[in-house]
């Protein structure tokens, strides 16, 4: 065997005994260890170390650390806090619904769903202010004033968009939707979306209480989720 450095049980063989590439640091003399054949332990602990089959098939020797299961995983997961809102705790709170007047035939029908949902989960008529506006342009600075006002615990904003022959459309479709996500983010208190975008009256009426539901009592029902999330858990 040709000299080398001993560390106790091993020998660092010289790179002219066993020449094995090094592109990276070529500078590096040792590439390779061995051990005295007399001094190699006859049992290792089977719960820190172990040697697997499917490796030493393909390497014809090494090892392999073993991790041991953490035991304090699922007492750390159980620790996770979940927060929700729950449609069961809408006693005593407080909402707002803007209203366009615009296409009203459409708007009133989804203020009635909205207003049904309300009290179906024991929200009290006295406990919701309805205020109407002339347009859904106009529901995003209204609802923002009410948010700020702090009376409420959540603004709901109901509109009715149709399109037409011009792209008047586009442009008031696109200012309600940012004007309702600004109004909740300017006062802090969550306004929920209840704005119909359809391409024609077949598809609003469809979506007021026709075969397509009352997207009014279903963004109230997204109202009492989110007012009950920042009552009960959100409140700083």
């Amino acid at each position: 065997m040709a000299a080398g450095v001993s560390f106790g049980d091993c020998y660092l063989l010289p790179r002219s005994s066993c020449p094995i590439p090094t592109n990276r640091h070529p500078s590096i003399s040792f590439s390779y260890f061995t051990c005295k054949p007399k001094k190699i332990p006859t049992k290792i602990d089977a719960t820190s170390l172990s040697l697997p089959s499917s490796q030493q098939a393909q390497q014809g020797f090494g090892f392999s650390i073993e991790r041991k299961p953490n035991k304090d995983l699922n007492a750390q997961m159980s620790a996770v806090r979940h927060l929700t809102g729950s449609l069961m705790a809408a006693e005593g709170l407080h909402f707002a619904i803007v209203v366009a007047r615009f296409n009203e035939i459409i708007t009133k029908q989804l203020l009635d769903g909205a207003v049904d949902t309300f009290k179906k989960y024991s929200v009290k008529e006295e406990d919701i202010d309805v205020v109407w506006v002339p347009g859904s342009f106009e529901i995003g600075v209204v609802a923002e004033k009410l948010g700020k006002s702090r009376k409420y615990q959540a603004i709901l904003c109901i509109g009715a968009v149709i399109r037409g022959d011009t792209s008047h459309y586009d442009a008031v479709a696109n200012s309600a939707a940012s004007g309702v996500l600004s109004a909740g983010l300017n006062s802090g208190v969550p306004c929920i979306f209840g704005v119909l975008t359809c391409d024609d009256m077949e598809q609003a009426l469809n979506r007021a209480g026709g075969k397509a539901g009352n997207k009014g009592a279903e963004a109230a029902l997204t109202a009492i989720e989110m007012a009950s999330l920042f009552e009960h858990h959100l409140k700083f």
